[in-house]
């Protein structure tokens, strides 16, 4: 859907009604209809333009970003999804949470959850190859964590645009407290469990991330400064799912365990779920 400059294809009248769509489901918590009739399946342009437009929304109303996530790195992720490529969008503040939080229900629309290394940067990627040495030498500290995707659209009836568009799915996330640099541990190695209320659900490594969850990093930093936004220090950047994301419910609780990094656990609150 993108022409041979990599322009959307997509009218700007398209953009503001695949914004305004997406801004009611989360402004009123009912989802709604896939964008993709409005912005295609797979124009990234349009799609990003999008996200960017429901950034700048957020912007507004006071959120601040606190860093990126990396989606759709997994095999498996992409398989349940249909899709054949990574995507990113952005953390706020309002989506960060402790370790043992409870996150009251209906926060995340549709929540699902996926374990993965998350990164603090304790150095711009703005400038340079942006290769792997570089990423690493970024890299203050990694630390296990807990991402909470959520959609704004009906039962996750998504396309890649359609994830792009709605901040490819980002809902919430759970940061650890076993801070370990990249001197301390190796991400491709590290081996993930996850369970849902004490049953095992979701299993990967490090390696099922892009084939390296640096590698994803340095995937996401290239894309970020081609888009004019570069990864900066002090930003955290999730950096993929090690293994299928799960479905969870009201009252259930989640807990990751990753080689090296330790445990992550977030709870969800009784309620009706969104």
């Amino acid at each position: 859907m993108t022409d041979n400059h990599g322009l959307a294809a997509a009218s700007t009248s398209d953009i503001a009604a695949a914004v305004a769509r997406l801004a009611g489901a989360s402004a009123s918590g009912v989802p709604c209809a896939p964008v993709r009739d409005l912005i295609g399946r797979d124009d990234l342009a349009a799609a990003y333009a999008v996200q960017a437009a429901l950034t700048r929304r957020r912007l507004a109303a006071g959120a601040r970003i606190t860093g990126r996530k990396i989606g759709l790195t997994s095999a498996a992720v992409q398989r349940q999804l249909g899709v054949d490529r990574p995507d990113f969008g952005v953390l706020f503040d309002d989506m960060a949470h402790a370790d043992g939080d409870t996150v009251p229900a209906g926060r995340v629309l549709q929540p699902r959850v996926e374990a993965e290394i998350a990164f603090l940067l304790g150095a711009d990627l703005a400038e340079g190859p942006l290769d792997a040495a570089q990423v690493r030498d970024a890299v203050e500290y990694g630390v296990a964590a807990l991402e909470i995707c959520g959609s704004r659209i009906a039962g996750w009836d998504i396309s890649l645009g359609d994830t792009v568009a709605d901040n490819a799915s980002a809902g919430a996330y759970v940061l650890g407290t076993q801070a370990r640099s990249l001197d301390r541990f190796e991400p491709v190695d590290v081996a993930m469990t996850m369970s849902v209320d004490g049953e095992e659900v979701s299993a990967g490594t490090g390696a099922d991330c892009l084939g390296d969850p640096v590698e994803a990093v340095v995937w996401l930093a290239r894309t970020a400064r081609d888009l004019g936004e570069p990864l900066r220090a002090g930003q955290v950047v999730l950096s993929g799912a090690l293994g299928p994301m799960r479905p969870v419910s009201p009252g259930s609780t989640v807990t990751a365990t990753l080689s090296g990094l330790g445990t992550v656990t977030v709870g969800f609150g009784e309620g009706a779920a969104r």
